[in-house]
């Protein structure tokens, strides 16, 4: 029993894999065109939000510390510390001033950059599976709504994972930005729990499309024999448009 439930997950597995290896062979400029424009997307959104809606943003920089990088990695640190500390780097930041200091700042650091290539690449997986998916069987009724709830999802997730460092500079939590603009004169605790909300959210919204992902995967890849390497979409089986 145990073997043949193995054999059964190995098995739906493979399919899946095949799926998704196809469709991103023969969709390998959608998947890259929708990346990088979701990593673009939530890398200057932010800072446009904030700009139009406080005040426009006059200071950019680097982390001048970057400059010590390649000294700091052949370092004698230990590699355990030299991870934790690269793990939380500052990369960049983008402020505006105001009466008394700073009126906003954007924070980008090492795990912002890592979970915006994490969504980008989901999110191209995504739109290629879906275009082999849509081409291979045409008008499908289950397919009707996969490209728009893939761009609000897009969409959605400007407003949590870029601003997940900081995003108005003493606010003291952070807080999306639309959220943060309206409400910034409330308790570090509530911007807290507008936090959360949105860390909550985007793990849901990054999960449902990830499901959406290995789905296309396992319906293309019944269509996709092992071993098989597809030069388009393949017709996918009466069995699988149910």
């Amino acid at each position: 029993m145990l073997a043949s439930r193995m054999a059964t997950i190995s098995s739906a597995v493979g399919r899946t894999g095949r799926g998704i290896a196809a469709a991103l062979r023969s969709r390998t400029g959608v998947a890259v065109k929708v990346a990088a424009a979701v990593a673009a997307l939530n890398l200057v959104a932010p800072v446009a939000v904030l700009s139009v809606a406080r005040k426009p943003a006059d200071f950019f920089t680097f982390n001048p510390w970057l400059r010590r990088l390649p000294e700091y990695l052949l370092s004698s640190e230990s590699p355990g510390a030299k991870l934790s500390f690269l793990s939380h780097l500052t990369i960049a930041w983008v402020s505006a001033e105001g009466a008394e200091g700073i009126d906003w700042g954007f924070i980008l650091d090492v795990p912002t950059l890592a979970r915006i290539a994490v969504t980008a690449l989901l999110f191209g997986a995504y739109f290629a599976l879906w275009s082999y998916q849509r081409r291979s069987v045409v008008a499908a009724p289950a397919n009707a709504a996969g490209r728009p709830a893939g761009v609000l999802g897009a969409v959605t997730t400007v407003f949590g994972l870029t601003t997940g460092p900081c995003s108005l500079a003493g606010c003291g939590a952070p807080v999306l930005p639309v959220l943060g603009l309206a409400f910034t004169g409330v308790s570090a605790g509530t911007l807290a729990v507008f936090a959360a909300v949105s860390r909550i959210s985007i793990a849901l919204l990054l999960a449902l499309m990830g499901a959406a992902v290995v789905w296309f995967g396992w319906r293309i890849g019944g269509a996709q024999p092992a071993g098989c390497a597809a030069e388009g979409p393949a017709p996918v089986s009466a069995a699988d448009r149910r």
